[in-house]
C-alpha cells in the first residue's frame, strides 16, 4: 500500500516516512500544498497523511480540491494541539482522522491501519455485504459477523477480540487460502512485538473451541508452509463417518 506525506517541516515528513516504511507501507513525500495535490492526483495513493499549515497551497484547499475531484482517499490530519477548529474544519472539509502534534510512533501507525481498514470495507461494497450483513454457517457454528457472535450447536461460544477477528479474516476470503503475513497484517497490524506463532496460537485456540476434534480439524485448515483456510463444508478427503449399525 502506498500512502503520500504531505509536510513542510523536512525533520517531521522523515520520521514520518520512516515510520510507515518500517510497517511495510511505500511512502512519497511532497514538500508543499500544490506538489501534494497534484502527487495525489498522479499517484492515485491508498491514505494522504496531510499537515494543515503548508506553504503554496494549504493542507484545507488541499483536501477541498481532492474532494472536489471526486477522490474519497482516506485522509489523516495532522494539527497543533489545542486547536480545536483546525479539526472541526477538517472534518467538515472531508478529512476521515486527524493526529494532534506532538504524537506519538504507535498512535500515528494504529490511526493509519483503522483508516486503512475502513477504507477496505467501503470500497468493496460487495465484499461487505457477503461478509458483515449476513450469518455465516459451518458445521455446527453460526457466526454472526455484524453482532460479533458465534454459536456452537446453538450454545453461544465466547471468543477474545483476536479470535473473532481471526475467524472474521479467514470467513472473508471465502475458502482461499491466508498466509500469516497476510492474517498478522489484518488482524494484529503486522506489529513488530507480533510473530508469526501468534497466528498459530489463535488457530489452535479456535479450533479447541470450534471444531468437533481439534487434533483432526474439519474446518480451520492448515495449508502446509503457506498458512490457513476455512473449508465450509469440512476438510476435502476425509471419509464420511460410518453408517450407523443396524439393529
Amino acid at each position: 500500500m502506498t500512502i503520500l506525506v504531505v509536510e513542510d517541516n523536512e525533520n517531521l515528513a522523515y520520521g514520518l516516512a520512516t515510520t510507515l516504511e518500517l510497517e511495510g507501507y511505500r511512502v512519497v513525500v511532497a514538500g508543499d500544498g500544490n506538489a501534494g495535490l497534484r502527487t495525489a492526483r498522479e499517484l492515485r495513493p491508498d491514505l494522504v497523511v496531510l499537515d494543515l499549515m503548508l506553504p503554496g497551497m494549504d493542507g484545507y484547499r488541499v483536501l477541498k480540491s481532492l474532494r472536489e475531484d471526486g477522490d474519497d482517499v482516506p485522509v489523516l490530519i495532522l494539527t497543533a494541539r489545542g486547536e480545536e477548529a483546525d479539526k472541526v474544519l477538517g472534518f467538515r472539509l472531508g478529512a476521515d482522522d486527524y493526529v494532534t502534534k506532538p504524537f506519538g510512533r504507535l498512535e500515528l501507525v494504529a490511526r493509519v491501519e483503522a483508516l486503512l481498514r475502513r477504507a477496505g470495507r467501503r470500497r468493496d461494497p460487495a465484499a461487505a455485504d457477503r461478509t458483515s450483513n449476513r450469518l455465516v454457517r459451518f458445521g455446527p457454528v453460526e457466526v454472526d459477523l455484524a453482532a460479533r457472535t458465534v454459536s456452537l450447536d446453538g450454545q453461544p461460544v465466547a471468543l477474545t477480540l483476536k479470535e473473532f477477528d481471526l475467524l472474521a479474516a479467514l470467513i472473508r476470503r471465502q475458502g482461499a487460502v491466508a498466509t500469516r503475513l497476510e492474517l498478522l497484517q489484518e488482524v494484529w497490524g503486522h506489529r513488530a512485538a507480533v510473530v508469526t506463532r501468534t497466528v498459530d496460537m489463535h488457530v489452535a485456540e479456535l479450533r479447541r473451541k470450534l471444531e468437533p476434534d481439534p487434533s483432526r480439524p474439519t474446518y480451520i485448515l492448515t495449508v502446509y508452509k503457506v498458512g490457513y483456510r476455512l473449508a465450509p463444508d469440512g476438510a476435502p478427503g476425509r471419509p464420511p463417518p460410518p453408517p450407523a449399525p443396524v439393529l
